[in-house]
């Protein structure tokens, strides 16, 4: 009879739950309670269907709290799948679904951030399961624990695979990039396995720089600073708001003891000084860009930094080939690579601030000796038009001709250059020879920059520790070294029936005699521009600065108001 009587509260119970449930425009909101472990299953299944059709309806929304990243896909799963729940049984977690929560918790080490699947969201339902009876029962509860789940899979898959990087992401989708087939097959493949990691590691990149920078990451971790700290803005037109800012943030470093929104001058040059010994920076006690710079990156910034990098190196091609030229723009260095061995590394000159060095790929087909210069138009419209305007002579001292589309040279005093604003119709040379900008010899690969690496005339340059200072292009400073590789590549490997016309001794024979020649190319070697703000150097990761700002515009953009602390 007790029974009976117990049996008939939770019916009565149950009903009023679900009546009240039903006014709720959110269906994962309801509460449903399920009598016996064994027919949890029937009942979340039933769920997910209507589950699913509102976050489609909803931009993804479950509830108010939780947001599918990929509910296309994730519908897509569970149509092909009738809508079977797969990360728990009766009431209990398979452990596959406690493999896959334990890799979101310590998805840091892969360049990833917890928060991004739904980390906390299962981390409050799991202690909830294990700790409330009630929300044991309860179908919902296992209903979006579910959807998490497979949500967070698909995710984790997309960014291990393509990276987060993409002009055009909202919410983090990825729908024109990666089809269902690929989601649900290997989800199908894991729960088959019953293992994600094997599934996980298998969409990373296989490049050495990535692997190495994967590998240093976890000691950065274990070290790192999680704190949140307060960024700078500069440039700052007032200089008080400036001087506050900073005397912020070394409040928030414990470089100041004083708790005061307004710098006062004295103790913030003690404070500043206490920072710079600190970093090992020079103590002078005075703001700087480099000290904002210094300031503004913090651990939870590096790690960003790093997020960044390994998902650029996502966007390279899957088998880079079996030798290649790599310039890496804010590291001021070229090197040459053969079967993932470094075979020479050269000093470099990249573009300045606002005049970049484009990232691109392509590959070198020809090289030219003692080259004439045509500037680009970018220049004649900033520089020397202004200048012929104010004096036609310009050109000839500074060793230019001004030729016509004929080819014909032209009297620069014969031009009434006020008439122009923009583009001019006449190009301007500089003729080959010692004192050419680009030196003696230039190395072209098509690209739609104009751009291309070459020799200098202004070879003192390269002493400077940051080199951002050409026009875009970049300056070789081992540029002969280069020549001759390219050279000997071609020697080595010379096509059956092809006559090479050159080799090493003409190379030097050209470029001793004055002699303009170009040289064509039989085996092109790939040349690969990237922005790489970090890489791994004797299992140590090192941070070049961010000349261009790119990797603060993509933070801002993808990781604004991420942490790593879970």
């Amino acid at each position: 009879m007790q029974n009976k009587i117990s049996g008939w509260i939770f019916s009565v119970l149950l009903m009023l739950v679900v009546i009240s449930g039903c006014n709720n425009k959110h269906p994962a909101n309801t509460i449903q309670l399920v009598p016996t472990p064994a027919e949890m299953n029937a009942n979340v299944s039933k769920n997910v269907g209507d589950v699913m059709d509102y976050a489609l309806a909803n931009n993804g929304k479950i509830n108010d709290s939780i947001k599918l990243l990929m509910p296309g896909f994730v519908k897509a799963f569970y149509n092909q799948n009738e809508n079977h729940n797969i990360w728990s049984n009766n009431e209990q977690w398979e452990p596959i679904a406690d493999s896959l929560y334990e890799f979101i918790a310590a998805s840091q080490v892969y360049g990833l951030y917890p928060s991004d699947y739904h980390y906390r969201e299962l981390q409050n339902l799991k202690n909830k399961v294990a700790l409330d009876s009630t929300a044991r029962k309860d179908a919902n509860t296992w209903t979006k624990a579910d959807l998490m789940l497979t949500d967070a899979f698909m995710a984790i898959s997309m960014h291990l695979k393509d990276g987060r990087l993409r002009p055009d992401t909202i919410a983090l989708r990825a729908d024109t990039l990666l089809t269902d087939s690929f989601y649900i097959r290997n989800l199908t493949k894991a729960l088959h396995e019953k293992k994600v990691v094997p599934v996980f590691t298998s969409f990373e990149p296989t490049h050495r720089g990535y692997l190495e920078l994967k590998a240093a990451l976890p000691s950065l971790l274990d070290s790192m600073d999680k704190k949140i700290y307060t960024t700078i803005k500069f440039p700052n037109k007032d200089p008080q708001s400036l001087a506050n800012a900073v005397n912020l943030r070394l409040s928030e470093g414990g470089f100041l003891d004083s708790s005061s929104k307004t710098a006062d001058s004295l103790s913030l040059a003690l404070g500043i000084k206490k920072y710079q010994q600190s970093k090992r920076l020079k103590r002078d006690g005075k703001i700087s860009i480099g000290l904002v710079n210094s300031l503004n990156t913090s651990d939870t910034e590096r790690f960003k930094r790093i997020a960044i990098t390994l998902d650029r190196y996502k966007q390279l091609p899957n088998k880079l080939p079996n030798k290649y030229i790599w310039v890496n723009i804010p590291s001021f260095f070229m090197e040459v690579r053969e079967n993932d061995s470094l075979v020479m590394r050269s000093k470099i000159i990249v573009g300045k601030p606002t005049t970049h060095t484009p990232s691109l790929t392509s590959a070198v087909s020809d090289m030219v000796t003692y080259p004439q210069w045509t500037i680009p138009n970018s220049i004649i419209k900033k520089d020397i038009l202004p200048a012929l305007k104010k004096d036609p002579g310009y050109l000839a001292r500074k060793g230019f001709s001004l030729v016509d589309f004929h080819g014909e040279t032209i009297d620069p005093y014969s031009v009434n250059w006020e008439k122009y604003t923009k583009e001019i119709p006449y190009k301007v040379v500089q003729g080959s020879g010692d004192d050419n900008a680009l030196g003696v010899l230039k190395f072209n690969f098509s690209n739609p920059y104009h751009v291309y690496l070459h020799d200098t005339n202004q070879r003192n340059l390269f002493k400077n520790s940051s080199r951002a200072l050409s026009h875009g292009c970049v300056r070789v400073q081992d540029w002969q070294k280069l020549a001759f590789y390219i050279s000997r590549n071609d020697s080595l490997n010379q096509k059956p029936g092809s006559v090479l016309n050159y080799n090493t001794d003409s190379i030097k024979n050209w470029l001793a005699q004055k002699v303009k020649k170009r040289i064509i190319i039989q085996n092109r070697i790939p040349v690969f521009i990237r922005y790489f703000t970090c890489e791994p150097i004797s299992g140590k990761i090192i941070f070049y600065d961010d000349v261009y700002g790119e990797d603060k515009i993509l933070g801002d953009k993808y990781f604004a108001g991420r942490n790593i602390v879970i």
